[in-house]
């Protein structure tokens, strides 16, 4: 299965690919059913970058609202930035395991461990603000 990857330069190019991300998720589903999106950041080259994973489906308005503000709070700067915290978008009618696993819960956010395994964060609620989807995102990373 391919993975398609963009990389999100900085926050000022970051709401120009959201705005396209339905159409370009919907072109790229019909093949891969996978996005991926890449958070690039001025990093040491020594430091690992987080990763985050968005278990969804098309056609899912919970999911869309939650694309929408992990738009949002990976925009925003601050001591909580997400700035090298890479996201995964995966659609989970590409994956019978995926569907069966989170059919009834998405969206799904899960963060990737050092050791490669996914933790499940708790669901966030779709009432919390940007600033809120930021700060428990960055603090999900520092336990």
């Amino acid at each position: 299965m391919a993975a398609v990857r963009i990389a999100i330069g900085n926050a000022a190019t970051r709401p120009l690919l959201f705005r396209h991300l339905p159409s370009a998720v919907n072109s790229t589903t019909r093949n891969s059913r996978l996005a991926f999106f890449a958070a690039s950041a001025s990093f040491s080259s020594s430091s690992t970058p987080r990763k985050l994973i968005l278990y969804s489906k098309p056609g899912c308005c919970l999911c869309d609202g939650l694309k929408e503000k992990l738009d949002a709070a990976f925009s925003l700067s601050g001591p909580n930035s997400l700035a090298d915290v890479q996201l995964q978008i995966r659609d989970i009618t590409s994956n019978p395991e995926w569907e069966k696993l989170y059919q009834y819960e998405i969206p799904v956010l899960a963060r990737v461990r050092d050791d490669g395994t996914e933790e499940t964060l708790l669901r966030l609620s779709p009432r919390l603000g940007v600033e809120l989807v930021q700060k428990k995102i960055a603090s999900a990373f520092d336990q």
